[in-house]
């Protein structure tokens, strides 16, 4: 009997936990102003075209190398990665995988018919239930992210497959944090 008050003990410290967790993610979210103006440089000049210019001073011209971005190609195709990594024990979206998610985010907002699988995975510690739900708390926080950048929620889905697929096999740290992850797969 002593054990199951403290198995339940210690489920609801991690509980608390996560929601701890869960709270300081949605209060740092709700700091970032997303629709703070940028500024853009004008980079046009007054000498381009002049009878003057010989083409060899390309000062002030207004040509760019800047590629268009095509946005109706899945962020895939754009070399974007599919994987969004965790460190241990979390389900915080770390800034280095912002990009990623935003590039989901933007081709789906651009294509309303696209759909994406989030599959939330964890390493081999812990219970089975526990990374259950830690793998859904990664999933769901990226699932989020795409919907404050755009995407609907109808387009997301959050899966977890906790520690049962695990993208490498072995029991040391490299193996670990290449397990701690969430997948995006279009349907």
């Amino acid at each position: 009997m002593n054990n199951i008050k403290q198995s339940l003990s210690s489920h609801r410290a991690v509980l608390t936990l996560l929601a701890a967790a869960a709270l300081a993610t949605v209060a740092g979210c709700s700091t970032t102003k997303l629709d703070t103006p940028v500024p853009v440089e004008s980079r046009t000049g007054s000498s381009a075209g002049s009878a003057g210019s010989s083409g060899a001073n390309t000062a002030g011209t207004s040509q760019s190398a800047v590629t268009p971005v095509d946005l109706s190609k899945s962020a895939n195709d754009a070399g974007m990665g599919r994987v969004v990594y965790f460190d241990f024990d979390s389900f915080a979206l770390k800034d280095e995988y912002r990009p990623t998610v935003d590039a989901y985010a933007k081709a789906l907002s651009a294509d309303r018919k696209k759909r994406l699988a989030i599959e939330g995975h964890t390493d081999e510690r812990g219970g089975r239930e526990y990374n259950l739900a830690l793998g859904q708390k990664r999933a769901e926080v990226v699932a989020r992210s795409m919907t404050l950048l755009g995407a609907t929620d109808a387009q997301v889905e959050a899966v977890s497959f906790g520690k049962e697929r695990p993208a490498v096999q072995g029991s040391d740290e490299a193996a670990w944090a290449k397990n701690r992850r969430a997948e995006l797969n279009y349907k």
